[in-house]
């Protein structure tokens, strides 16, 4: 089944090309609104940009349902309600918000796949990787043999995490202690309330104090490998953490490379 990407970002469209054709799609690629229209007949699903250089995005998700049933997933940094609202209203099968990981993206093509293969107007559903998937086979009955674990001993206690198991051990820097077992972040003993990626992004550059950790690393790791969409959330997070840690020298921008977590001068006192 070919699936048609209507994106006139270079980078964006050549990265969805790879996740699909590792997950058994073909693909078609158009830049502009006008040619997705003319590619409609021999598609079973389209994948589809809001910020089109031609028409827009919206616009041509509604010309699109007045040609085919074919289902429409639009993809898009525009993640306003009305934008999302707007778009359903008019003909798209989803919406999937930039940034987005392309686990969420083939997990949300599967779906809307399943949903139209009822359609007859279009090949989605009869010959897609989704569809040709087999059901699991059951599990084995269980047998009267079976014997149950044994129940723990009476009086014996969960041990609980081990704090000497890797990653396990509080990150300190000065003032800063991070927890990774609790995920708490403590600045001069007093906790400070983080997001799982503010989080994970200071558990990184704790690991090593005063060492650079390069953008794509960063994202590679604290976001997804196959990360769609603009670097820039990074640049937000940093703020918001050396907002959250007090001073803006506790997070070190390295230009054109990446940042550094540093011991300010006034925690040094």
């Amino acid at each position: 089944m070919d699936v048609l990407i209507v994106e006139d970002d270079d980078g964006t469209a050549e990265a969805l090309e790879r996740t699909l054709s590792v997950h058994g799609y073909r693909t078609q690629r158009v830049g502009t609104g006008a040619e997705a229209l003319t590619r409609l007949a021999d598609v079973g699903l389209v994948l589809l940009d809001l910020g089109l250089p031609d028409l827009d995005g919206q616009e041509v998700c509604r010309r699109i349902r007045e040609l085919s049933c074919v289902p429409v997933i639009v993809l898009s940094g525009r993640t306003e309600e009305l934008d999302r609202v707007l778009a359903l209203h008019l003909g798209a099968d989803d919406f999937l918000g930039k940034p987005f990981s392309r686990h969420e993206l083939v997990a949300r093509i599967q779906a809307v796949l399943r949903r139209a293969a009822g359609c007859s107007g279009h090949p989605a559903g009869r010959d897609s990787p989704a569809a040709a998937t087999p059901a699991a086979p059951a599990p084995p009955a269980a047998t009267a043999s079976t014997t149950p674990p044994a129940p723990p001993a009476p009086g014996a206690e969960d041990p609980g995490p081990d704090p000497h198991r890797p990653g396990q051990a509080p990150l300190r820097c000065g003032p800063v202690r991070l927890d990774p077992r609790t995920r708490k972040l403590f600045v001069d003993g007093a906790e400070i309330r983080v997001t799982r990626k503010e989080f994970d992004l200071l558990a990184m550059l704790l690991e090593e104090p005063g060492s650079v950790m390069e953008r794509q690393d960063i994202m590679c790791r604290v976001w997804d490998e196959n990360w769609y969409g603009s670097t820039r959330t990074l640049d937000v997070h940093v703020g918001s953490l050396r907002s959250k840690l007090g001073h803006t020298e506790w997070i070190e921008t390295v230009r054109g490379v990446g940042y550094r977590l540093a011991l300010p001068t006034a925690a040094r006192a």
